[in-house]
Order: C-alpha cells, then structure tokens, then sequence
C-alpha cells in the first residue's frame, strides 16, 4: 500500500462531514458519468480501456454494460444497504469509515447477489436440469433463494464444520444440504461429483465471472453514495466479491483503491499474488469460515492482479475483539468473515481519508456468538480469574469479597479448594472470575488485593 502524508483528522460532525463534501461528491459523480458516456461515444468504452487484456474480459463478461444489467437484476431480490457512518470507528483510526452493511441483507450476506444473477442468465433447460453448489453458507442460501424463485431444484454441499444455523436456513429455503469434508475445497469436489452423476448445473460461488459481476453491485452502490470514497476493503476468501468490487471500482474510478482482507490462517490470494500463479495452500485454519478457503479462483485471479491494490491479512483474535466493537458501538451481529475488513483498519496506514468497509454477512449462530464475546471480554481485561492462597480461618472469605467490592469488581464465578496442603495458614486455594472495566480498572483491583496482604496470580482462561 502506498504511503501517505499523515493528515490531522478534522473532528467534525456527521452532518457537518456531509455538508463539506456534498458538492465535491455531486461534482466526481457527474464526472464519472461523462467519462464514462465520452469514451462510449469515441467507440472505447471504459471497460476497454481498464479491464484485464480489453477484448477477452468482453468476452468473458466483467464489463460495465453487465455490471450496470446486474445492478437492476439484484434489485429483484436485495435490500437497499445504504452506507453507515462510523464515528467509533472513524475516531480510532483518523478516517471517515463508512460500513456497507450486507449483513441485512435477506439472507444475511451479499452473496444473494451474484447467486441470483448467475442463476437469472441461465437458459430454463440448465435451471430444469437442477442447481448444485458448494457453500460454507452464505452462497448456499443466495443459491437457494435464487433457486426457489425460479422454481428450481438446488442441492448444497456443505463442510461438515457449517455452523448449524446456516445449514438449517439453506433447507428453509427449500434446498437439498449434503454435509462432506471439512472445509469448502473438499465440498466443492464433492458437489462436481454430485453434478456429474446427476447432470446438475453447477454454480461456482466464486470462480464464475457471471457471479463476480453480480457480487460486483456493491462497488456501483457505494459510489453512487460516496462518489469521493478513497478506500474500499473487502473480505476475499476464493475472490469472487473482491474481483467484482475492484473491477467496478477501477472502471468507475480508477484513483479509488481496493485493498482485500484475508485471514492470517487462508491467506491464499496472498499467497497466490506473491507467487504469479494461483497456489493451493496445505492447510487452512481459521475461526471466518466464510473465508476459509485453500484455492482462490483461477479465472479471477487476473483481474485481481490488475485491479487489487492490497492484501492485510488479519489474525483470528482481531476478529474477536472487532465483534465486540460492532456489537457494542453499532448494534450489529457481523459474522467472522464480514468482520475482516473492520480488523483491517487499524492495519491501514492512512488518515484523514474516506474509507468504506464491506460487512459481508452476518450468519452466526448463538453458541458461536457467545464463545467470541467471552473471549472477547477476557482479551479487553473486562472479565479475568485470579488465584490465591488463604488462611484456613473463618471471615477471609468475606474479607477477599470485600476488598474486590470496595474496588467495584463484579464476581461472578467463585471457586473454593480447601485440599490444596496441610498448611492452615494457606490451605485455602481461592479462584475467583470477575468483571472490570478494562485494564486500568482490573489492575486496580489487583493492587487492592495485594494491599490487602494477598498474593493474587492470574489464571488464563482464554484458551
């Protein structure tokens, strides 16, 4: 990524930030549109001229006259996810950040719109033969969303590691799930199988140009609402969203910037970029298991060569905390996957600048959600256990408990060992869990406790 003179970050308003680049905004979308109508009349329309090898992306579809068709297509079918300002996180990282929330879309993630795309240009004798992809979820349920509006059958292959409200709501739509391997690569060989036996029509979630583009709406609605946005993260797991997004981006404005997001654990776009060629990694581990993917698309690969600025790859416990920070700050549930770009943010080395991150989805089960707001509180020091030692003797229980509430700390977990030795001045082994405020507040109330005469250890819990 290219660096950048640090900016002093004007505190403004929201209201305030949109009355300063209204005009400059209405300016760059009217001269995005007479660009963009000029070359067309030159006979050199914009997808010409900055797509990958000109004639031969024509050929295969990412051009701006099937982005603009997908556009009105989706429409059909998505909810209108109109970008959200945020100040939290704007005020952490010196820039005006702005959430595209795909996460509320019908089912839950942006891959309704490619799924349905694909599925709306296909003839009725391969929608009638039957649909069949593979999917950790989100494309599973676009897929038969999109399948059961226009009657057809779909069948799902799913990872054995799919959380269980993703499957159950892909069968709400009516589909077929089959449960194999334990991540996508290995549902994916399974569904080509299936479709072979069977003469089903695959649907690719990703390696398909006709899905990119669909996928690729999202950058022709943020810069219809943000026409002077600088920044555009997005989440890549096998490159179908990022490639569209990018694509759009650069023929609608070849200044903006596209950076893709991928997990530390599957980071194989990185991978691939680094090496010139598509790779497969040995092994992917990661708690996004939107993104977990160990093949990024072949026929995207090149368009992400030419158009993607970036890569940051973000580690499993930033998506931990920035779950808690979209759940406190905003309101929203946002799955790991779609939490990629929110993570990504404080890795950009940028200020001042309009930023907007794509919230991919939102599909995550309770028992999932609840296991990352546990970590995510031990990892801010808001919840933490410690261990100590006591006296055989009655009253030191009431006098520990008194100390932590004269620091306000919360317990909320208490254990008490009295078989840990024979020594009566400490045979007593005290576990205590309890809430803080965060880090100055727990250390706080460890000052208290050794004040108090007690040697108090921290216990890891964390896992």
């Amino acid at each position: 990524m290219e660096e950048h003179e640090q900016v002093v970050k004007e505190e403004l308003s929201e209201e305030e930030m949109a009355e300063e680049s209204t005009s400059g905004e209405k300016e760059a979308e009217l001269a995005v549109e007479k660009n963009i109508e000029r070359e067309r009349e030159m006979g050199m329309g914009v997808e010409e001229e900055y797509s990958v090898e000109g004639e031969e992306a024509m050929e295969e579809g990412l051009t701006l006259e099937k982005f603009e068709e997908a556009s009105e297509i989706v429409k059909n079918v998505t909810l209108e996810t109109k970008l959200v300002f945020s100040e939290y996180l704007s005020a952490q990282t010196g820039n005006k950040v702005y959430l595209k929330p795909e996460n509320m879309q019908l089912t839950g993630a942006y891959k309704l719109r490619g799924a349905y795309y694909k599925i709306c240009t296909l003839t009725d004798e391969e929608r009638s033969k039957g649909l069949i992809t593979a999917s950790a979820g989100n494309h599973a349920q676009g897929v038969a969303y999109a399948a059961k509006a226009y009657g057809a059958k779909a069948v799902i292959v799913m990872p054995t590691t799919t959380p269980l409200m993703k499957v159950n709501r892909t069968k709400g739509y009516g589909a077929e799930v089959v449960l194999y391997g334990d991540v996508y690569d290995e549902a994916c060989a399974k569904a080509y199988e299936l479709a072979e036996e069977n003469g089903y029509t695959f649907i690719h979630p990703f390696d398909d140009l006709t899905v990119a583009t669909g996928q690729g709406t999202i950058a022709m609605e943020i810069v219809k609402e943000l026409p002077l946005v600088d920044y555009i993260l997005v989440p890549i797991g096998g490159g179908g969203l990022a490639t569209g997004v990018a694509t759009l981006a650069k023929l609608l404005n070849p200044k903006i910037k596209v950076i893709g997001v991928e997990p530390a654990g599957a980071n194989c776009m990185q991978m691939s970029l680094a090496q010139g060629h598509v790779v497969t990694l040995p092994k992917v581990s990661t708690i996004a298991d939107g993104t977990a993917v160990k093949t990024p698309g072949s026929k995207l690969f090149p368009y992400i060569q030419k158009n993607l600025d970036d890569i940051i790859t973000v580690e499993d416990h930033e998506l931990v905390v920035a779950f808690l920070d979209m759940v406190e700050n905003h309101k929203t549930v946002v799955e790991n996957s779609g939490l990629l770009t929110v993570a990504a943010l404080k890795h950009m080395n940028v200020k001042g600048k309009k930023v907007v991150a794509i919230l991919s989805g939102g599909n995550m089960d309770v028992t999932t959600m609840s296991s990352v707001v546990q970590q995510g509180l031990i990892m801010r020091d808001r919840v933490f256990t410690v261990s100590m030692l006591l006296p055989d003797k009655p009253g030191e229980l009431y006098k520990v408990a008194g100390i932590i509430a004269k620091a306000n700390g919360n317990v909320v977990e208490l254990e008490h060992n009295q078989f840990v030795t024979t020594n009566r001045n400490a045979a007593v082994e005290l576990r205590i869990t309890m809430e803080a405020f965060g880090t100055e507040h727990k250390n706080q109330i460890m000052q208290s406790l050794e004040e108090g005469g007690y040697l108090p250890k921290l216990v890891n819990v964390g896992g």
